[in-house]
């Protein structure tokens, strides 16, 4: 039988990555006002390094049979962590706005390791969890290895610090746990660790507890620590229905913090309104939907945890954009995938598609 990746799954990728260059393009011309940002440097680095670079990415993993990803699993993820930790040595990582998440190395590109390191997690939880198979509901084997990955990372993150990426990769794994039939039990005791570890988060670090408080009570600080999310669903509310037009968004001028980055789902909303939004949020759940059917579909426990971790990782992470500009998740900071801009977020993004993509196409030989 003739090996052909998932045409549906192919189709609403596709669909996603083409809207989003499009509404990344138009939010762009947002930076034409803005002092110190170059328009047609931010487009090139968006379409070489992210969008042309992606679309190899997934086709080369495409072709990789996905149990090669199982066999150099730790080696993977411990490149990986070493490669995150690499923003800490002096001349190689870079700082901005406060973080620590970049590397750049002379002229070339910078990018942010925790996409590699997001790959990477889940690559090994899904080798370790195939590979203890019917332990997995054990202390030993299952709650313990999975607290103590999530927390090697959780402390190599928050040291950037990234908060949001430490939440989603959590929550991957916590998914990835269930599915391989992990006990509820423990997963509610991970999310009181994860409350417990948030509440103190909160209490030593101000801009947290200020996120916090501002999803509480968004109409206070309206010109500080509420600006952003106030500004947001202002671009929202004046979108209406069927918005002002691709390109006619105002919030995008000097008004959005970030309208090509963390915000851009507001310039959506602005130039698409209800119903282009509303279009927007439902690819992403058919992706995820389609994405978790490939999974069930898998032919091995790996293939399935693995694709299951990965449409974990991108909807989660769109979604709670998504939420956050909505005003019903705490802003995060994280990017809108296939949408916002960071060639480094949608490199990754389109690479991951392309190994869910080799798992449906291992799976017509059964």
């Amino acid at each position: 039988m003739k090996r052909t990746v998932d045409k549906p799954f192919l189709m609403i990728t596709s669909i996603l990555v083409l809207l989003g260059f499009f509404l990344f393009v138009s939010a762009s011309l947002g930076l034409l006002a803005r002092e110190g940002i170059e328009f047609s440097s931010v487009l090139f680095n968006q379409i070489v390094f992210g969008l042309i670079g992606g679309s190899l990415a997934m086709y080369f993993t495409s072709r990789i049979n996905y149990s090669f990803w199982r066999k150099y699993s730790f080696y993977f993820f411990l490149a990986a962590l070493l490669i995150t930790a690499a923003v800490f040595i002096p001349g190689i990582g870079r700082t901005a706005n406060g973080a620590t998440r970049w590397i750049s190395i002379g002229p070339l590109p910078s990018f942010q390791p925790v996409e590699l390191l997001k790959l990477g997690f889940v690559i090994y939880l899904a080798a370790w969890i195939s590979g203890v198979k019917g332990k997995i509901r054990t202390f030993q084997y299952g709650f313990l290895p999975l607290i103590l990955v999530i927390g090697i990372i959780s402390g190599l993150l928050l040291l950037q610090p990234d908060t949001g990426s430490v939440l989603v990769i959590a929550v991957a794994g916590l998914a990835m746990f269930v599915t391989a039939g992990g006990r509820w039990r423990d997963v509610f005791i991970a999310g009181l660790i994860g409350i417990i570890f948030l509440a103190g988060l909160a209490y030593s670090r101000p801009y947290i507890f200020d996120r916090i408080e501002t999803f509480i009570k968004p109409g206070e600080d309206l010109q500080g620590s509420s600006y952003q999310l106030n500004q947001s669903l202002i671009a929202i509310g004046s979108g209406q229905i069927f918005g002002r037009g691709f390109g006619q968004s105002v919030q995008k001028f000097n008004y959005l913090p970030e309208p090509i980055g963390d915000s851009i789902f507001a310039v959506a909303a602005e130039e698409w309104g209800f119903v282009g939004s509303t279009v927007l949020i439902f690819l992403f759940l058919a992706f995820a939907i389609r994405g978790l059917k490939i999974a069930t579909w898998s032919s091995d426990i790996f293939g399935g945890l693995l694709a299951t971790g990965i449409v974990i990782l991108i909807t989660v992470q769109s979604l709670v954009n998504i939420a956050s500009m909505l005003g019903v998740f705490p802003l995060t900071g994280m990017p809108l995938l296939f949408v916002s801009h960071g060639g480094t977020a949608l490199f990754f993004a389109m690479a991951e598609v392309g190994i869910i993509l080799n798992i449906s196409k291992q799976r017509q030989l059964t």
